[in-house]
């Protein structure tokens, strides 16, 4: 891989390249995968045919859809299913236990602290879906609305 802002090489995935100090999947100057120059507006590269990107994958955000998310959070929330959406299965796993056994408990009262919790949760996860902080399994941010 090369910056895309000076050319070097760099070695793995670095957020920041230690040659120039850009962010090197940030800069549209050189291929990041031969080096090569290129222009702004060049969708390949011309000497290895590479794609450059496009603006969601230089953001790096994920291709889910943050309607979708913030839907199933509001509506089946409380049983974790936006966290499958999500790809986050096993935090979508302990919101549904703990759903099921609030509910199976609330005779006596321990049900209320778990229901309690459930509830807090399912709401900051409606908050970051409206703010688009919330991540998918990869770690990448959804913030599209939806194409």
């Amino acid at each position: 891989m090369f910056c895309r802002n000076c050319a070097k090489e760099l070695v793995g995935n670095p957020e920041i390249c230690m040659n120039c100090g850009a962010k090197p999947s940030a800069a549209t100057a050189f291929c990041p995968n031969c080096g090569n120059p290129t222009t702004p507006l060049s969708v390949i590269c011309p000497k290895c045919g590479a794609g450059l990107g496009t603006k969601t994958d230089i953001a790096n955000v994920s291709q889910k859809s943050r309607l979708v998310l913030l839907l199933l959070a509001l509506f089946l929330g409380q049983l974790g299913i936006h966290r499958f959406y999500a790809g986050k299965t096993g935090s979508g796993v302990a919101m549904l236990v703990l759903t099921i056994a609030g509910y199976a408990t609330m005779i006596l009262v321990i049900g209320f602290f778990a229901l309690s919790v459930v509830w807090v949760w399912n709401l900051i996860d409606v908050i970051m879906a409206v703010a688009g902080t919330f991540k998918d399994k990869e770690g990448k941010p959804i913030t599209s609305w939806g194409d």
